[in-house]
């Protein structure tokens, strides 16, 4: 009997959700997409098969295994279809309220054996496993985004997650196609974000006037050869998924260099959420781009 890999996706995530389900689909498992809005299976299987056709182009699989990745995804709205799965993994709005509600949920739901994984990238795993009776089987499991092309998972560990729940992933064959696994213990931010975020330096030196967007940006591009500058892929994560991580942050560890800019929170205030709202720090529109708010609280 083929393995289940069940993905949970609900407003606010489906498109990340979607990502997630077409790499884990190209692994060959069996893909249950869970969505509460049907339209939203519709136009999901639809953009499957419009970047899998892509992801050749990216070197990342074969034209007929993106092809034959669409016939192991099959959507539901139903939670207790997930009863069967070996392995659920949620990539829902990144609220710990709301991520606890669904796993006591599907704590009911899933077969004894069934793992649970969060896609998070700064909520803690173990108080989301205490949600649920089965806490050694709780990890986290976050994806870079876009998940078929970015090639590395971070693996949590949250205090209570046992050593099988732990290699599950790996020796499951979850990551067979060129991903790259790194585990972390269950502190804010994980490894990458625990590392990344004190770039919100950059937000300050927008905001004190030492540079502008292009100049803070084409630093760090050319300087230290990073592929986006700071500023840039912070609009590309979502200026409010910026600060809700660095809020998680500076709460758990109390520390001052995760304190959010005052400019990056009034980009979010005015909504200037990034290239998903088409305006971030930069402009994505095709009208001329409005004034910059840099440097002018």
């Amino acid at each position: 009997m083929k393995r289940k890999y069940v993905l949970i996706s609900v407003s606010g995530r489906r498109c990340m959700g979607l990502l997630h389900a077409q790499h884990v689909s190209s692994e060959g498992w069996d893909i249950m997409l869970e969505d509460l809005h049907s339209m939203v299976h519709f136009k999901a299987v639809l953009s499957s098969q419009n970047i899998l056709k892509h992801l050749p182009g990216f070197g990342k699989m074969t034209s007929d295994a993106g092809s034959d990745a669409l016939v192991h995804l099959h959507c539901t709205s139903n939670l207790e279809d997930l009863h069967s799965a070996d392995v659920i993994i949620e990539a829902i709005v990144e609220s710990e309220d709301v991520k606890r509600k669904l796993f006591s949920e599907l704590d009911k739901i899933a077969k004894a054996s069934c793992i649970l994984a969060s896609n998070t990238s700064s909520i803690s795993i173990t108080r989301l496993a205490s949600a649920t009776n089965r806490p050694q089987q709780v990890i986290g499991m976050h994806f870079m985004n876009p998940p078929p092309i970015m090639r590395l998972v971070e693996i949590v560990r949250g205090a209570d997650t046992s050593d099988a729940s732990l290699s599950f992933p790996c020796a499951s064959g979850i990551f067979r196609f060129g991903k790259t696994v790194i585990c972390s213990q269950d502190y804010p931010g994980f490894i990458v974000n625990r590392i990344l975020m004190p770039m919100n330096e950059a937000f300050y030196t927008l905001y004190t006037g030492v540079a502008s967007e292009e100049d803070v940006d084409t630093g760090m591009k050319l300087g230290t050869n990073h592929p986006m500058g700071p500023l840039e892929l912070a609009d590309f994560i979502g200026l409010d998924v910026c600060l809700s991580i660095m809020k998680i942050q500076h709460g758990g560890l109390g520390d001052g260099r995760y304190a959010p800019s005052p400019l990056l929170v009034q980009y979010v205030d005015a909504g200037r959420l990034g290239r998903k709202r088409g305006i971030g720090v930069y402009s994505y529109r095709k009208a001329a781009k409005e004034t910059s708010l840099s440097g002018r609280l």
